[in-house]
């Protein structure tokens, strides 16, 4: 019983998921707040060319 636990005390492909998981997270947040910062760059763009055009 006492191996049982040692060995799970031992154990860390759970973390290693969990990290793995974690550093996921980061860069798609990382890559969701680019993608609305470049969207709203874009519309501001588009929005000078149309007002230019209309002119």
């Amino acid at each position: 019983m006492s191996n049982l636990i040692a060995r799970f005390v031992k154990d860390e492909s759970g973390a290693t998921a969990i990290e793995y998981g974690l550093i996921a997270t980061l860069i798609a947040l990382a890559i969701i707040t680019a993608a609305g910062s470049v969207g709203t760059n874009l519309e501001a763009r588009f929005n000078e060319v149309r007002d230019a055009l209309a002119n």
